[in-house]
């Protein structure tokens, strides 16, 4: 997320804590605030476990996939999608304890 859309957000934050915001307008923000889809190769994915210091197997119970479909995903055979692909994206950018 670029700089200016983290300001934005977290000044919207404080409206809606202070009742300047509704929770409409702050769901709008949140959406608006979302980083643009990502795709990930093989490559992408092993750098972010190898990052992470995680086996295959552990690294797929938090993502809630197979260890199979990691393997799969730093093969190159499957790509990430969806959730996971949503996940691996927050790993990259807030670490892993953003989700653990």
């Amino acid at each position: 997320m670029s700089d200016i859309l983290d300001i934005a957000h977290d000044l919207a934050k404080d409206l809606h804590a202070v009742g300047a915001m509704d929770m409409v307008t702050m769901r709008k923000m949140d959406v608006l605030c979302l980083p643009p889809r990502r795709s990930f190769n093989g490559e992408d994915v092993r750098r972010i476990r190898a990052e992470t210091k995680l086996s295959q197997p552990v690294f797929a119970v938090l993502l809630n996939v197979s260890s199979s479909t990691v393997a799969q995903w730093e093969q190159g055979l499957k790509q990430p999608s969806g959730a996971a692909a949503r996940l691996l994206d927050v790993i990259e950018r807030k670490g892993i304890q953003a989700i653990v």
